[in-house]
């Protein structure tokens, strides 16, 4: 996968910060249905800070969760606005500082916007690095990610957090993995596990 990139659209480092605490458990394809009109109506982080939450609440009520998010967003925006002047932080520490923030959103930040070594671990990284045996017996999104930056070197992990992503949401699916599509099936563990049980048969 040559482009390896998010799927969700943005313009500046804020814009991207509101569509990734949009896109917990909702498609990339809602957020950014979501985003122009939300970015229209709160264009800075200073406009969103001074937002009421029903306002909030109506431009993205057909997201999931919509009550949380729109409580986070107005949290992070009122963080951003009062403490970093509305500049989105380069730090993934400094970034958990922001209300709605969590570690796996301030290393999507930290590593699109500010191209830094932070691996993201989303439910596709989490399961398709176990699945190949990028990672063994993860325990918690925390523990894949610190076996998956222990191998991969810097200059990478920016990108191959969305190599994973991309091959869980369109190669290596959840329930029914496309392994005929598949170009790393000589290194996939569970591709190598599955196909010796099958040729004992």
């Amino acid at each position: 996968m040559p482009v390896a990139e998010t799927e969700l659209l943005f313009d500046n480092a804020y814009q991207l910060l509101v569509a990734v605490i949009l896109s917990a458990q909702c498609t990339d394809k809602r957020v950014n249905q979501i985003t122009p009109p939300f970015f229209a109506k709160f264009p800075t982080a200073g406009d969103l800070a001074m937002a009421s939450q029903d306002d909030v609440f109506e431009l993205v009520k057909s997201c999931s969760y919509p009550n949380n998010k729109s409580k986070n967003l107005i949290g992070m925006a009122k963080g951003l606005h009062n403490d970093f002047n509305d500049i989105v932080p380069d730090s993934v520490d400094l970034l958990q500082k922001l209300p709605g923030v969590g570690r796996k959103t301030a290393n999507v930040i930290a590593s699109v916007v500010y191209n830094k070594p932070a691996m993201a671990v989303d439910t596709h990284v989490f399961r398709v690095a176990e699945r190949i045996g990028l990672t063994k017996k993860a325990k918690n999104p925390l523990d894949s990610e610190q076996q998956l930056v222990k191998y991969l070197p810097d200059e990478i992990i920016p990108k191959a957090h969305h190599w994973l992503i991309l091959h869980g949401r369109f190669v290596c699916k959840a329930r029914t993995p496309q392994c005929s599509l598949c170009s790393i099936t000589f290194l996939c563990d569970w591709y190598i596990k599955n196909s010796n049980k099958s040729s004992t048969k």
